[in-house]
């Protein structure tokens, strides 16, 4: 870091470029400082193969915050969801910007909806949580594990091999590809994954609390988003459930309460758990306890059995 300049790392991916870019302004505009984005190639982006048998979310984390640790960077943009649960000795996530549309979104041929869709249609998605709901929505859909990059998933769809695929709305929208999505689909029907939306910038916990930069990242920090992703990663850190884990749930402020949904499900949809509750205390502590509460809630009816945990 210079004093007019901070040092960003990103993976290279057209979307995490296009977010970090987005975060990067905000905070530097914040800050009065100029952001220096930098590409580092993380194991999730070399390995091949569905993510659940790659070490799960990790694999687009580990490579950001070790340059975050060696100081080669002075600040790491990571999705939300791809952050492990637990915490990293000497690194804090110090902002989180406003949430984008945590929704799943259907691209599909010729412009259908999710239950529009003809009996046996293909559908590409490489998430566990996607596959069990979408097969408890629709048991006679074919499932196809897809991974690549957003446009690679796009192309699949027909006149590719694949009549749909599911994909974050928020991607979509921040590639400026909304008009390809032909249903959002509502949380009633298709919890999102825990923090599917949010973007964490994450530095050294070391960073002076009266800098440039760590103004600049406060500026940023959204309380209702905070208090949300909060919510819905303290489930998935009490189930102890990962990416390879079909968790669902979206949290999200109304009038003076935050609100919890929660699903878990049997990897082949046919089986489903749902809890909803609400606390009317706004605070990081409160929305810990709330996830904590249904995630013991779901144990203690069998959600470890049902959704296959290993705890």
């Amino acid at each position: 870091m210079t004093e007019s300049t901070f040092r960003v790392g990103t993976r290279g991916s057209q979307l995490a470029m296009t977010q970090t870019g987005y975060a990067a302004d905000a905070v530097g505009a914040a800050a009065g400082l100029s952001p220096q984005l930098i590409t580092v190639r993380t194991e999730g982006d070399v390995l091949t193969g569905p993510l659940s048998q790659m070490g799960g979310t990790g694999v687009f984390a580990t490579a950001l915050r070790a340059r975050l640790l060696d100081r080669d960077v002075d600040l790491a943009v990571h999705s939300l969801k791809d952050l492990p649960t637990a915490p990293v000795q000497g690194l804090v996530i110090a902002a989180l910007p406003e949430r984008e549309d945590p929704r799943d979104a259907l691209c599909a041929r010729d412009g259908l909806a999710l239950d529009e869709l003809p009996q046996g249609a293909s559908v590409g998605t490489g998430s566990p949580r996607r596959v069990a709901q979408l097969r408890a929505l629709r048991p006679d859909l074919k499932i196809v594990d897809i991974r690549g990059n957003v446009g690679t998933r796009l192309n699949r769809v027909a006149p590719g091999d694949l009549d749909a695929v599911v994909l974050a709305a928020s991607g979509l929208k921040r590639l400026g590809l909304e008009g390809r999505i032909t249903e959002y689909l509502d949380p009633q029907r298709m919890l999102p994954a825990p923090g599917q939306g949010a973007l964490a910038l994450e530095v050294s916990s070391e960073l002076a609390e009266d800098s440039p930069l760590a103004r600049g990242l406060a500026a940023v920090d959204d309380l209702p988003t905070r208090l949300a992703v909060t919510a819905e990663r303290a489930v998935l850190a009490r189930l102890e459930a990962g990416c390879a884990a079909p968790v669902g749930t979206y949290a999200r402020v109304v009038g003076g309460d935050l609100h919890l949904d929660v699903v878990v499900a049997n990897p082949d949809g046919t089986e489903v758990m749902r809890r909803s509750e609400a606390t009317d205390e706004l605070s990081v502590d409160a929305a810990a306890a709330l996830g904590v509460r249904i995630a013991d809630e779901l144990l203690a009816a069998g959600a470890d059995r049902l959704a296959r945990l290993t705890l």
